[in-house]
């Protein structure tokens, strides 16, 4: 990006001392900022109508996405914070310092895992990068809960529905049974149902949504990214669809469990 220093990319091992970029680098850094890229508008947004918007990174790894945000919309701003949440002590600290180093004095640092996490009172942007199996969901949840004015998450690896689907797997329509009868179609189904939930959750309490991918894919398997909005303080049409889907495959995800969503149901015609 043409605002984006040297300096900060040289910090975060990006750029080398000689001004060049590897291959991994080169990759990381075009996710990201293809990333902040399409979340430009929201914090122009956010900017516009809140005096300290808080923005919270879910599962922060290195930070490079919180460093580049704070950089670009943070560091010349009189307010704003951007809290970064990683599990892991080790990367907590290292970011820690670089931010001590670069002076990027309102960005704070917790070390917890997303489900044991203190998440401020009111946030207004999450962000959840390859937070993997449920605890996109655990993102998700909060977001809702505090109702953030913008989501954006690129889920990662996720078991919890194909376990789901294999043990209602009896009780399923025939028919759709057939979508995962095998393994591997079962880890593949599992996942596209996973994200349509978290979609449509996102959707029945309010929120606008676009799913798109985050680069091509010649750059990253997991790919997905999930987009929303708040617009409404929910939807209840988007609601029953997304308790009808979870009852015609018997599966509730953390994500329903979390925020109170029942499945619908079975009808009479459907075997049980």
């Amino acid at each position: 990006m043409p605002d984006q220093s040297k300096e900060l990319l040289r910090e975060l091992h990006l750029l080398t001392r000689e001004g060049h970029l590897n291959a991994d680098a080169l990759r990381k850094l075009k996710q990201v900022n293809h990333l902040v890229g399409l979340l430009r508008p929201a914090m122009e947004e956010l900017q516009t109508r809140h005096s300290a918007p808080v923005v919270v990174d879910a599962g922060s790894g290195n930070a490079y996405l919180g460093f580049i945000l704070y950089e670009l919309f943070f560091k010349d701003a009189e307010a704003g914070t951007m809290l970064n949440i990683e599990g892991r002590p080790e990367l907590t600290q290292r970011a820690k310092e670089r931010a001590q180093r670069l002076g990027f004095g309102r960005m704070e640092f917790q070390t917890a895992h997303l489900e044991a996490a203190q998440w401020p009172e009111r946030l207004h942007l999450l962000t959840a990068l390859h937070a993997c199996d449920t605890a996109t969901d655990d993102a998700l949840a909060v977001a809702i809960q505090k109702g953030a004015d913008h989501v954006a998450v690129v889920p990662c690896c996720q078991a919890e529905v194909a376990t789901q689907l294999k043990e209602s797997k009896q009780a399923v329509d025939p028919t759709l049974a057939l979508l995962y009868q095998h393994a591997w179609h079962r880890r593949e189904f599992g996942s596209h149902l996973t994200n349509v939930i978290r979609a449509l959750t996102l959707e029945a309490f309010g929120y606008q949504v676009t799913v798109t991918e985050l680069t091509g894919w010649e750059h990253s398997l997991k790919n997905e990214l999930i987009l929303g909005r708040r617009v409404h303080k929910e939807n209840r049409q988007a609601r029953a669809k997304l308790e009808a889907l979870l009852g015609s495959f018997g599966v509730r995800p953390k994500l329903a469990r979390m925020l109170g969503v029942e499945p619908a149901p079975r009808t009479a015609s459907t075997p049980a």
